[in-house]
Protein backbone atom coordinates (compact mmCIF):
# COMPACT_ATOMS: atom_id res chain seq x y z
CA UNK A 1 0.00 0.00 0.00
CA UNK A 2 1.44 3.55 -0.93
CA UNK A 3 1.36 6.68 1.57
CA UNK A 4 -1.29 7.65 3.81
CA UNK A 5 -4.18 9.86 2.40
CA UNK A 6 -4.14 13.52 2.18
CA UNK A 7 -6.50 16.10 2.51
CA UNK A 8 -5.78 20.16 0.91
CA UNK A 9 -7.42 22.59 0.13
CA UNK A 10 -6.94 22.32 -3.61
CA UNK A 11 -6.84 18.43 -3.78
CA UNK A 12 -9.66 17.44 -1.85
CA UNK A 13 -9.73 13.84 -0.19
CA UNK A 14 -7.52 11.29 -1.87
CA UNK A 15 -6.91 8.03 -1.21
CA UNK A 16 -4.03 5.63 -0.16
CA UNK A 17 -3.21 5.59 -4.10
CA UNK A 18 -3.88 8.70 -4.84
CA UNK A 19 -7.89 8.61 -6.05
CA UNK A 20 -9.75 11.58 -5.54
CA UNK A 21 -12.40 10.30 -2.86
CA UNK A 22 -15.21 12.45 -5.00
CA UNK A 23 -15.05 9.76 -8.05
CA UNK A 24 -16.11 7.38 -5.83
CA UNK A 25 -19.99 7.78 -4.84
CA UNK A 26 -21.43 6.20 -2.39
CA UNK A 27 -18.77 7.57 0.52
CA UNK A 28 -18.84 9.51 3.53
CA UNK A 29 -15.74 12.03 3.14
CA UNK A 30 -16.16 14.04 6.54
CA UNK A 31 -15.20 10.88 8.26
CA UNK A 32 -12.43 10.12 6.14
CA UNK A 33 -11.07 13.42 7.03
CA UNK A 34 -11.87 13.16 10.45
CA UNK A 35 -10.33 9.95 10.45
CA UNK A 36 -7.05 11.16 8.43
CA UNK A 37 -6.49 14.02 10.50
CA UNK A 38 -6.12 11.80 13.31
CA UNK A 39 -4.79 8.92 11.88
CA UNK A 40 -2.40 10.74 8.55
CA UNK A 41 -0.57 6.92 7.92
CA UNK A 42 -3.40 5.45 7.62
CA UNK A 43 -5.54 5.00 4.13
CA UNK A 44 -7.30 2.53 2.27
CA UNK A 45 -6.95 1.70 -0.94
CA UNK A 46 -9.74 3.14 -3.31
CA UNK A 47 -10.35 -0.38 -4.86
CA UNK A 48 -11.37 -1.99 -1.57
CA UNK A 49 -13.62 1.27 -1.07
CA UNK A 50 -15.11 1.18 -4.59
CA UNK A 51 -15.53 -2.41 -4.38
CA UNK A 52 -17.85 -2.25 -1.68
CA UNK A 53 -19.73 0.79 -2.36
CA UNK A 54 -20.48 -0.12 -6.09
CA UNK A 55 -20.57 -3.74 -5.80
CA UNK A 56 -21.54 -4.95 -2.26
CA UNK A 57 -18.63 -7.02 -1.61
CA UNK A 58 -14.55 -6.92 -2.37
CA UNK A 59 -11.84 -9.24 -2.11
CA UNK A 60 -8.85 -8.00 -0.74
CA UNK A 61 -5.00 -9.92 -1.26
CA UNK A 62 -2.67 -10.13 1.54
CA UNK A 63 -0.50 -7.51 -0.05
CA UNK A 64 -3.09 -4.94 0.52
CA UNK A 65 -4.81 -6.46 3.98
CA UNK A 66 -1.61 -6.70 5.88
CA UNK A 67 -0.38 -2.88 5.66
CA UNK A 68 -3.30 -1.86 6.71
CA UNK A 69 -3.65 -3.99 9.50
CA UNK A 70 -0.07 -2.94 10.28
CA UNK A 71 -1.35 1.02 10.44
CA UNK A 72 -4.15 -0.51 12.78
CA UNK A 73 -1.72 -2.17 15.09
CA UNK A 74 -0.79 -5.49 13.95
CA UNK A 75 1.85 -7.08 16.10
CA UNK A 76 2.45 -10.85 17.12
CA UNK A 77 0.55 -12.47 14.18
CA UNK A 78 1.85 -15.62 14.54
CA UNK A 79 1.27 -15.88 18.62
CA UNK A 80 -2.42 -14.75 17.76
CA UNK A 81 -2.88 -17.19 14.89
CA UNK A 82 -1.44 -20.16 17.08
CA UNK A 83 -5.18 -19.36 19.48
CA UNK A 84 -6.73 -21.36 16.55
CA UNK A 85 -5.05 -24.45 18.34
CA UNK A 86 -7.06 -24.21 21.26
CA UNK A 87 -10.76 -23.71 19.79
CA UNK A 88 -13.18 -26.35 21.02
CA UNK A 89 -15.37 -28.53 19.14
CA UNK A 90 -18.74 -26.64 18.42
CA UNK A 91 -21.04 -28.91 19.71
CA UNK A 92 -24.18 -27.50 18.00
CA UNK A 93 -23.97 -28.63 14.24
CA UNK A 94 -27.45 -29.23 12.94
CA UNK A 95 -25.89 -31.85 10.53
CA UNK A 96 -23.89 -33.83 13.37
CA UNK A 97 -20.66 -32.65 12.26
CA UNK A 98 -17.68 -32.67 14.13
CA UNK A 99 -15.88 -30.48 11.84
CA UNK A 100 -15.87 -27.24 13.59
CA UNK A 101 -13.98 -25.47 16.48
CA UNK A 102 -15.19 -22.42 17.26
CA UNK A 103 -14.63 -19.08 20.06
CA UNK A 104 -17.03 -16.37 19.97
CA UNK A 105 -17.55 -12.60 21.46
CA UNK A 106 -19.36 -9.34 21.40
CA UNK A 107 -18.16 -5.70 21.30
CA UNK A 108 -19.32 -2.50 21.31
CA UNK A 109 -17.55 -0.48 18.99
CA UNK A 110 -17.27 3.59 18.63
CA UNK A 111 -15.05 5.99 17.37
CA UNK A 112 -13.38 6.59 21.28
CA UNK A 113 -13.20 3.03 22.65
CA UNK A 114 -13.79 -1.04 21.85
CA UNK A 115 -15.17 -2.45 24.57
CA UNK A 116 -16.03 -6.10 25.29
CA UNK A 117 -19.39 -7.29 26.18
CA UNK A 118 -20.69 -9.83 28.55
CA UNK A 119 -20.55 -12.84 27.04
CA UNK A 120 -23.61 -14.18 26.23
CA UNK A 121 -25.01 -16.89 23.20
CA UNK A 122 -25.19 -16.53 19.28
CA UNK A 123 -28.56 -16.23 18.11
CA UNK A 124 -29.85 -16.45 14.14
CA UNK A 125 -33.25 -17.17 13.31
CA UNK A 126 -34.01 -20.00 11.10
CA UNK A 127 -34.54 -17.28 8.44
CA UNK A 128 -30.83 -16.85 8.12
CA UNK A 129 -29.81 -20.28 8.88
CA UNK A 130 -32.05 -22.97 8.59
CA UNK A 131 -29.28 -25.79 9.53
CA UNK A 132 -28.26 -24.57 13.15
CA UNK A 133 -30.88 -21.42 13.78
CA UNK A 134 -33.60 -20.48 16.04
CA UNK A 135 -31.50 -21.85 19.51
CA UNK A 136 -29.00 -20.22 21.77
CA UNK A 137 -26.24 -21.16 21.07
CA UNK A 138 -23.31 -20.71 23.94
CA UNK A 139 -19.65 -21.13 21.90
CA UNK A 140 -17.00 -20.82 24.46
CA UNK A 141 -15.52 -16.94 24.52
CA UNK A 142 -12.48 -16.43 22.81
CA UNK A 143 -9.77 -15.80 25.66
CA UNK A 144 -8.86 -12.44 27.45
CA UNK A 145 -5.92 -12.55 26.20
CA UNK A 146 -6.97 -12.52 22.70
CA UNK A 147 -10.17 -9.80 23.13
CA UNK A 148 -7.08 -7.41 23.93
CA UNK A 149 -3.87 -9.21 21.85
CA UNK A 150 -2.55 -6.14 19.18
CA UNK A 151 -3.53 -8.52 16.08
CA UNK A 152 -7.40 -8.66 16.76
CA UNK A 153 -8.05 -4.64 17.77
CA UNK A 154 -5.87 -3.99 14.61
CA UNK A 155 -8.42 -5.85 12.45
CA UNK A 156 -11.00 -3.98 14.34
CA UNK A 157 -10.13 -0.45 14.60
CA UNK A 158 -9.51 -1.09 10.52
CA UNK A 159 -13.21 -2.87 10.07
CA UNK A 160 -14.30 -0.03 12.28
CA UNK A 161 -12.75 2.85 9.80
CA UNK A 162 -14.10 1.10 6.86
CA UNK A 163 -17.88 -0.05 7.72
CA UNK A 164 -18.92 3.28 9.48
CA UNK A 165 -17.29 5.21 6.56
CA UNK A 166 -19.15 3.20 3.82
CA UNK A 167 -22.57 3.41 6.17
CA UNK A 168 -24.51 6.41 5.64
CA UNK A 169 -24.48 9.48 7.89
CA UNK A 170 -28.52 9.16 8.88
CA UNK A 171 -27.92 5.09 9.19
CA UNK A 172 -24.65 5.48 11.30
CA UNK A 173 -24.69 3.94 15.03
CA UNK A 174 -23.24 5.95 17.83
CA UNK A 175 -22.01 2.11 18.40
CA UNK A 176 -21.77 -0.73 16.67
CA UNK A 177 -22.55 -3.70 18.04
CA UNK A 178 -19.75 -6.35 16.63
CA UNK A 179 -19.51 -10.26 16.74
CA UNK A 180 -16.49 -12.17 16.32
CA UNK A 181 -15.62 -15.46 15.71
CA UNK A 182 -12.64 -17.77 15.44
CA UNK A 183 -13.20 -20.78 13.73
CA UNK A 184 -11.52 -23.91 12.26
CA UNK A 185 -12.97 -26.05 9.88
CA UNK A 186 -11.31 -29.63 10.05
CA UNK A 187 -10.91 -31.72 7.37
CA UNK A 188 -9.73 -35.96 7.63
CA UNK A 189 -9.89 -39.37 6.49
CA UNK A 190 -13.75 -39.78 6.78
CA UNK A 191 -15.37 -36.19 6.81
CA UNK A 192 -14.85 -33.21 4.45
CA UNK A 193 -15.14 -29.81 6.79
CA UNK A 194 -18.02 -27.51 5.74
CA UNK A 195 -17.24 -23.95 6.41
CA UNK A 196 -21.00 -23.27 5.58
CA UNK A 197 -23.27 -25.95 6.10
CA UNK A 198 -26.08 -24.25 5.80
CA UNK A 199 -25.38 -23.21 1.69
CA UNK A 200 -25.98 -19.85 0.16
CA UNK A 201 -26.74 -17.44 3.39
CA UNK A 202 -26.37 -13.91 4.59
CA UNK A 203 -25.82 -13.64 8.10
CA UNK A 204 -28.93 -10.80 9.10
CA UNK A 205 -26.14 -8.13 10.00
CA UNK A 206 -24.91 -5.10 8.27
CA UNK A 207 -21.53 -5.95 6.75
CA UNK A 208 -18.75 -8.73 7.47
CA UNK A 209 -15.42 -9.70 7.02
CA UNK A 210 -13.74 -12.96 6.47
CA UNK A 211 -10.37 -13.18 7.17
CA UNK A 212 -8.24 -16.65 6.31
CA UNK A 213 -5.66 -16.82 9.27
CA UNK A 214 -4.12 -20.20 8.08
CA UNK A 215 -4.82 -22.85 5.75
CA UNK A 216 -3.07 -26.29 5.98
CA UNK A 217 -3.37 -29.85 3.74
CA UNK A 218 -6.78 -29.10 2.74
CA UNK A 219 -7.76 -28.71 -0.92
CA UNK A 220 -11.55 -26.70 -1.84
CA UNK A 221 -12.89 -24.56 0.25
CA UNK A 222 -14.41 -21.90 -3.26
CA UNK A 223 -16.07 -18.90 -2.12
CA UNK A 224 -19.23 -17.72 -4.10
CA UNK A 225 -20.89 -14.54 -3.61
CA UNK A 226 -24.27 -14.19 -5.41
CA UNK A 227 -26.60 -10.80 -5.53
CA UNK A 228 -29.97 -10.99 -3.81
CA UNK A 229 -31.63 -12.83 -6.65
CA UNK A 230 -28.78 -15.73 -5.99
CA UNK A 231 -27.06 -14.84 -9.23
CA UNK A 232 -23.32 -15.78 -9.10
CA UNK A 233 -20.84 -12.36 -9.18
CA UNK A 234 -17.63 -14.12 -7.83
CA UNK A 235 -15.57 -16.90 -7.15
CA UNK A 236 -12.35 -17.38 -5.27
CA UNK A 237 -10.09 -19.27 -2.94
CA UNK A 238 -8.78 -17.67 -0.01
CA UNK A 239 -5.76 -19.53 -0.29
CA UNK A 240 -3.01 -17.44 1.57
CA UNK A 241 -2.56 -15.57 5.59
CA UNK A 242 -4.31 -12.20 5.07
CA UNK A 243 -6.29 -12.93 2.11
CA UNK A 244 -9.89 -11.69 3.10
CA UNK A 245 -13.13 -11.08 1.45
CA UNK A 246 -15.24 -8.49 2.88
CA UNK A 247 -19.31 -8.22 2.26
CA UNK A 248 -22.43 -5.67 2.42
CA UNK A 249 -24.38 -8.60 4.10
CA UNK A 250 -27.38 -6.59 2.95
CA UNK A 251 -26.67 -6.63 -0.70
CA UNK A 252 -24.95 -10.27 -1.19
CA UNK A 253 -25.01 -13.93 -0.10
CA UNK A 254 -22.29 -16.24 -0.06
CA UNK A 255 -21.39 -19.36 0.24
CA UNK A 256 -17.64 -21.65 0.82
CA UNK A 257 -17.86 -25.15 -0.70
CA UNK A 258 -16.20 -28.05 1.46
CA UNK A 259 -12.96 -28.66 2.18
CA UNK A 260 -11.27 -32.07 1.72
CA UNK A 261 -7.64 -33.47 3.30
CA UNK A 262 -4.78 -33.34 0.79
CA UNK A 263 -3.93 -36.53 2.29
CA UNK A 264 -6.87 -38.41 2.49
CA UNK A 265 -4.85 -40.43 5.17
CA UNK A 266 -4.39 -37.02 7.17
CA UNK A 267 -5.95 -34.14 8.76
CA UNK A 268 -6.00 -30.62 7.22
CA UNK A 269 -7.45 -27.39 8.08
CA UNK A 270 -8.99 -23.55 7.29
CA UNK A 271 -8.84 -20.97 9.92
CA UNK A 272 -10.85 -17.80 9.31
CA UNK A 273 -11.60 -15.04 11.55
CA UNK A 274 -14.97 -13.73 10.74
CA UNK A 275 -16.14 -10.12 12.18
CA UNK A 276 -19.81 -8.61 11.56
CA UNK A 277 -21.25 -5.31 12.49
CA UNK A 278 -24.41 -4.63 12.84
CA UNK A 279 -26.12 -1.22 13.21
CA UNK A 280 -27.82 -2.60 16.51
CA UNK A 281 -28.20 -6.19 18.38
CA UNK A 282 -31.64 -6.62 17.48
CA UNK A 283 -30.76 -8.54 14.68
CA UNK A 284 -29.53 -11.57 17.56
CA UNK A 285 -32.28 -10.53 19.92
CA UNK A 286 -33.21 -14.16 21.21
CA UNK A 287 -37.05 -14.59 21.13
CA UNK A 288 -38.55 -15.72 24.67
CA UNK A 289 -39.96 -18.91 23.44
CA UNK A 290 -36.30 -19.98 22.65
CA UNK A 291 -34.52 -18.49 25.91
CA UNK A 292 -32.88 -20.90 28.23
Amino acid sequence: MQGGGKVTAEMGIRLGDGTPLDQLGGIDSRFLQWHWSKNPVWALPSQIIASVARKGYAVVPAAETRPLLGDGGLKDWSGFSRSWDELPVDSYMGDGGRYRRRRYAEFGISRHAIVRKPHGPHYQSRAYNPLNGGIERWFEPIADAMTLHPALRAVLRTSYSLFDALTPVAARPYEWHVEVHQIRIVAGPREEGHPTPEGMHRDGVDWALMLLIARERVRFGKTTICDLRKRALASFTLAAPFEAAIVNDQRVYHEVTPVAAVDERDFGYRDMLIVTFSRNSQHCAIPQSVKS
